[in-house]
């Protein structure tokens, strides 16, 4: 178990900005920062950062929180793994109590698949550096492809012996479990059959190892080369798809790139492995995989959580360079700005990475990365020749990429282009793209269709807010946001006159906000309702009574994760007005704490006078089932309760129209 002190420690030194900043590409806003939602697919930035208030609120899903939460949702970390991966991030000593066995057992399915990944990351590696096989094979072939000792750490290359167990054997000595080296892929497993044993043994046996990390570097699975010239063997092979690795939503080297790619704002795509390592180690860092798979919508969108930015790199005798062509309208679907480059004849980013130096890369990737329009009409143009069929399937081809674009306005341009390009009417093209449309929509609406919610009015007098809800949660988003600052209110104290009337007499007095709210639902013995701002509500009130120094990060820090996404949900509630950027249109709302003791007395008051009603319907039902006696009693106490509601609504005016 981690102890508290380096728990506090990575809270004080993590900044929430930085955390995120890793997996989304943020652009300032403000006091604040804005992204795309790494959790729903979406084009318009509604995710929000506050490095003041040290939270995050995503306004499409709902969720939010502080850094911890946001791994724990992003990566589906444990709480202490979130904890672990922040210190590591920050440089900070993890110090550990000794853990229990029922601790231990409590580790989630998961997380001891993750282990039994790391542990077999960990121990190809050392069979790489330190066996004698490894160095005289797996790290002779390392270099041979031009792989520096830094780089080979850096993605912590390895080599699995040549035996038939020699991993397994090593991790079941290590006291991990068979099922989750099966679960991984790393084990094979075959059942007894008659008089033949069971049998276990490594699926990666004498392959050079190649790690594929997730956007938080934790490793998912394992690519392995072999090194035999036997072409029975397959020359790659992949771990299988398990509740860990999913090859479709994973992009090799995302992890060592995405710092690069959302400060150079750009993504170069390329096929394999060692495209990536050759050209990473040449300098150009910003390099991802599709690692042989064709390309899909889940792997286009981790890109586009850090740019909007792609450039496609095809080798220069790619074969079934058109297939590949495919991958370039999803990215086009996905709203994203593609480009594509080839390399010379003969040459791949891996050799031509080799050798040629960063600057040389770059500017060779500069010149010759075109827009895909461009790639895409010449590449045809050639195999078209003078055919004209060929000629008009090519510009059909063309425009149906274009229809995939979701922005209107680029569609225009990249129609006036290809018009352009090819020598044709504007108006043919355009109206080939309207059949298109057209047909697409009918082939949606082919497809069978989920059901729409029914929409049910409301009766007359029945309402569908939950007005309780509404003014308690008001009241925590006061007390977080202004409960420690110092507010003039105006009281008006019940008194009696000299003819006997009962009326309100102002009294000002300076008051804390914290203490003016415990103090006003104290007088009416009122208690929040609902659960869970109860309980904030208490922890809040208890801090501030304790704390002159009450710090809201800190408070953060100690509530548990639902805690913390209440509480996030509510200090961001305002942030998301701030997307639409009102300033630019000359709108300026006004600030809460230009009017902060109106503001917490219309509350306090709203939630007295809601209640005072509440109660009074209530006495009213009560009525019906009780004795004429009884009932007298009642009316009684409602006539009461009547003449209350009547004070608080003359003082809840008079605080509306201060």
């Amino acid at each position: 178990m981690i102890t508290k002190s380096t728990i506090d420690k990575v809270y004080e030194a993590a900044r929430v900005e930085e955390v995120i900043g890793d997996f989304v590409q943020l652009k300032k806003s403000g006091s604040n920062f804005k992204g795309l939602s790494p959790f729903t697919d979406e084009r318009t930035p509604s995710f929000m950062v506050s490095p003041v208030k040290q939270i995050w609120k995503d306004f499409s899903s709902g969720k939010g929180g502080n850094a911890v939460a946001f791994l724990m949702e992003h990566e589906h970390f444990t709480y202490p793994e979130a904890i672990r991966y922040l210190a590591k991030k920050y440089a900070i000593e993890v110090e550990e109590t000794q853990q229990t066995d029922a601790e231990k057992e409590m580790a989630s399915e998961r997380e001891s698949m993750l282990l039994v990944t790391e542990f077999a990351r960990d121990y190809y590696e050392r069979s790489l550096w330190e066996s004698e096989p490894g160095r005289a094979i797996g790290l002779s072939y390392f270099r041979e492809r031009g792989f520096s000792e830094d780089t080979i750490r850096t993605f912590q290359l390895g080599y699995n012996p040549d035996q038939w167990d020699a991993l397994t054997q090593a991790a079941l000595d290590k006291g991990y479990q068979i099922e989750f080296l099966e679960k991984t892929g790393l084990s094979i497993v075959r059942p007894a059959e008659g008089e033949k044993p069971a049998r276990q043994f490594d699926r990666f046996k004498g392959r050079v190892m190649f790690p594929i990390h997730s956007m938080s570097g934790r490793v998912l699975g394992f690519g392995g080369r072999t090194l035999r010239s036997d072409k029975k063997v397959a020359k790659y092979m992949n771990s299988p798809e398990s509740e860990i690795y999913h090859k479709s939503k994973v992009l090799y080297g995302i992890y060592h790139a995405k710092q690069a790619i959302a400060r150079e704002d750009r993504c170069y795509l390329v096929e394999g492995y060692t495209d990536v390592i050759q050209l990473y180690q040449a300098g150009v860092e910003n390099v991802v995989a599709s690692s042989g798979t064709a390309l899909t919508p889940e792997q286009i969108r981790l890109v586009r959580r850090l740019t909007q930015n792609i450039v496609v790199l095809f080798d220069g005798d790619a074969a079934g360079l058109r297939a590949s062509l495919r991958g370039v309208d999803l990215i086009l679907e996905e709203g994203m700005n593609v480009k594509v480059c080839t390399f010379p004849e003969g040459e791949d980013p891996d050799s031509f990475a080799r050798k040629n130096s960063r600057d040389a890369i770059e500017a060779y990737l500069e010149e010759n990365a075109r827009d895909f329009i461009q790639f895409k009409t010449a590449l045809l143009t050639e195999e078209a020749a003078q055919d004209p069929i060929k000629r008009a399937d090519m510009i059909r081809d063309i425009v149906s990429s274009i229809s995939r674009i979701p922005d209107r306005i680029k569609r225009e341009v990249y129609i006036q282009e290809c018009a352009s390009l090819m020598r044709i009417s504007e108006d043919v093209l355009f109206n080939t793209l309207a059949q298109m449309g057209r047909k697409q929509q009918q082939d949606a609406a082919r497809k069978p269709q989920r059901q729409e919610m029914e929409v049910v009015r409301p009766e007359p007098g029945e309402t569908r807010v939950d007005v309780q809800y509404e003014l308690e949660r008001k009241i925590i988003e006061l007390l977080l946001l202004y409960g420690t600052q110092t507010a003039e209110f105006e009281d008006l104290v019940l008194k009696e006159a000299e003819s006997g009337e009962l009326v309100m007499e102002p009294e000002s007095k300076q008051v804390r906000v914290f203490e003016k709210v415990y103090l006003d639902l104290q007088e009416d013995e009122i208690e929040l309702s609902h659960e869970r701002f109860r309980s904030i509500y208490f922890r809040l009130i208890e801090r501030m009574i304790a704390d002159a120094g009450f710090d809201l990060n800190t408070f953060i820090a100690e509530m548990d994760a639902d805690g913390v996404q209440e509480i996030s949900s509510i200090l961001m509630e305002e942030e998301k007005y701030r997307l639409h950027s009102w300033e630019r249109k000359d709108i300026y709302p006004k600030d809460k704490r230009d009017g902060l003791a109106q503001l917490v007395t219309e509350t306090i008051l709203s939630l007295r006078s809601f209640l005072i009603k509440k109660r009074i319907e209530q006495l009213r039902k009560d009525t019906e089932a009780h004795a004429a006696e009884t009932n007298r009693e009642v009316l009684e106490e409602i006539v009461n309760y009547l003449q209350l509601n009547k004070l608080l609504s003359q003082k809840l005016n008079r605080i509306l129209s201060c």
